[in-house]
């Protein structure tokens, strides 16, 4: 479908990435390395009728997960009712005691998801993870939509792809309808974040002021916003790019020097709004996944659109069985981890590997799900010249306001290891630009 005068543009368009800064950041052994997010100019193509068929099942589960937080910090009916065992709730990291009780503005605790899915070669979407705390990527397809099309104009008069240059607008819409009275900000925690990119990109393009923890106080029960006159005006809305744990040392880690005191006082009281909501990372456990498709039915009375990988978890009896006697065939997930790691797939381990883990397994069932091995579709990609097929997911975008929003876009990421189903950028993945074809 693509002219190859896209295809010729490959290298332009990463060293146009490259020079504009679009990076992102790892930590290993104990050194933050920046690296540049490999760029392949064949796009993931989406019709119009398939896009519409993941709109309906992204905005209810979207809507179904905001629904179970708010039940969780407050009356609890999905634990009473037994459909969620209360020791996958409470044992969750995600979690947060101090969060009961607290209504967020406008009752939203997820405005911002991030939820990947992959497409099996039966053509049935699965969803694979559905991220809920500071779910990032959104930039890199939106400024790699703009190289290309700087690039290759002729590639897009040419084809009729839904413009995705509307995902700032979808955002500050999501920002100001919970904001409480006075400026919006985007809370990084600085230049050596893995996401710095995606933080300043997104201020910039949403017009909300890029600030650090320091340029913020509370005072009188209020945010303020402390400008380069030292002048403070007033902030309602706060994108905190930062970890629950570190946003207020009164409340959370103590130790915590990026962060801002009091914050957490006056979100309880309601004089500002927090994107995302603190807490709600108890929906995005790997564990509470296995739930979804149930709070679905409970809260929404639908059937789910869109289907789990199959998960089994080995808390419970008979998955415990199904996993030992299935062990080579499936992938075992660390709930606590993200990123790709705590991944690992029961075929490629040792038998002393093997042995160890099945230990820890008995030892700690919650800590882990298991997932049948789905053989998703392969994507075209350009590896040295030539096209080749390699793995690929899709992280879809939920932004919620008066009601949920999909990006008509997405990240697609790839794996650059022909023998691997990892595609994250930490585990070495490059990303392609989605294309929503028009109706």
């Amino acid at each position: 479908m693509v002219n190859m005068d896209l295809y010729n543009q490959t290298e332009t368009v990463n060293e146009l990435l490259a020079r504009y800064g679009v990076k992102f950041g790892i930590y290993k052994d104990q050194t933050f390395k920046e690296q540049l997010f490999p760029f392949d100019t064949i796009p993931r193509i989406i019709t119009n009728q398939e896009f519409l068929y993941l709109e309906k099942g992204l905005k209810q589960r979207v809507l179904a997960l905001n629904y179970f937080i708010n039940d969780i910090y407050s009356e609890k009916k999905i634990v009473k009712d037994n459909v969620v065992p209360e020791e996958f709730v409470y044992a969750s990291s995600g979690y947060l005691p101090r969060c009961e009780g607290v209504c967020p503005p406008k009752g939203i605790y997820a405005h911002i998801s991030g939820i990947d899915l992959v497409q099996g070669k039966d053509g049935e979407w699965y969803i694979l993870e559905d991220n809920l705390r500071v779910p990032s990527g959104a930039s890199y397809p939106m400024i790699a939509r703009e190289f290309c099309r700087r690039s290759s104009p002729k590639t897009f008069k040419k084809h009729h792809i839904d413009d995705n240059r509307n995902y700032a607008d979808m955002l500050r819409k999501t920002m100001d309808y919970v904001n409480t009275g006075g400026h919006t900000v985007i809370l990084t925690p600085g230049r050596y974040n893995a996401a710095y990119f995606e933080h300043s990109y997104l201020a910039e393009k949403t017009g909300a002021h890029l600030v650090t923890g320091s340029e913020l106080t509370v005072e009188n029960d209020h945010l303020y916003y402390i400008d380069y006159t030292g002048k403070k005006e007033p902030v309602g809305a706060v994108y905190r790019r930062i970890s629950d744990e570190y946003l207020d040392p009164m409340s959370f880690n103590e130790e915590s020097v990026i962060g801002i005191p009091h914050i957490y006082d006056i979100f309880r009281k309601g004089n500002v709004a927090l994107l995302n909501a603190p807490g709600n990372g108890v929906a995005d456990d790997k564990g509470i996944y296995y739930f979804v498709p149930k709070m679905i039915r409970y809260y929404l009375d639908e059937e789910p659109v869109l289907k789990n990988a199959p998960t089994y978890v080995p808390y419970y009896k008979d998955d415990m069985a199904y996993v030992l006697e299935h062990f080579d065939n499936l992938v075992l997930k660390d709930v606590a981890e993200a990123g790709g790691y705590g991944v690992v797939f029961g075929n490629s381990m040792s038998k002393e590997q093997k042995a160890d883990f099945i230990q820890l397994l008995k030892k700690e069932p919650r800590r882990f799900i298991a997932q049948e091995v789905i053989d998703f579709v392969d994507i075209d990609i350009f590896d040295e010249g030539k096209v080749v097929p390699r793995k690929a997911d899709l992280r879809a975008f939920v932004l919620m306001a008066d009601e949920p929003m999909v990006w008509r876009s997405g990240l697609t990421r790839f794996s650059r290891n022909p023998k691997s189903f990892i595609v994250n950028s930490s585990q070495g993945g490059g990303f392609k630009d989605t294309w929503v074809l028009s109706q």
